[in-house]
């Protein structure tokens, strides 16, 4: 068995950016104020699409980091977004696939909000 195989595999991006939006643990979800004014119930279908979502394509997901989806809900269009900073939130992580040192932030946008 080659050194390679002792050593454990880092996660991926897609790895990470799913386990975020899957459970937005390890994180932080913001929102602007055309999503937070659907009230708890229009925020929580909400979410629970970003949460669900899986329809990734070139288009949405050129670099395949699973970070960026669109929705509709109630006839209106959202956008979300996961971006990688450094724990302090000031900066882009030194190491996106370090935990460690990233706090990963979900945006959640109406697309008129952009």
């Amino acid at each position: 068995m080659g050194a390679a195989q002792l050593q454990p595999q880092r996660p991926t991006i897609v790895q990470l950016n799913d386990a975020f939006r899957h459970t937005f643990v390890g994180g932080k979800v913001v929102m602007t104020p055309g999503v937070s004014a659907l009230g708890e119930t229009g925020i929580a279908a909400v979410l629970r699409q970003v949460a669900a979502f899986d329809a990734f394509t070139l288009d949405n997901d050129p670099f395949g980091e699973h970070d960026f989806g669109t929705l509709v809900h109630a006839g209106v269009t959202y956008f979300w977004k996961i971006d990688a900073y450094d724990r302090a939130c000031e900066y882009g992580s030194p190491d996106p696939l370090d935990p460690a040192v990233t706090c990963r932030v979900l945006t959640v946008m109406r697309a008129d909000e952009y």
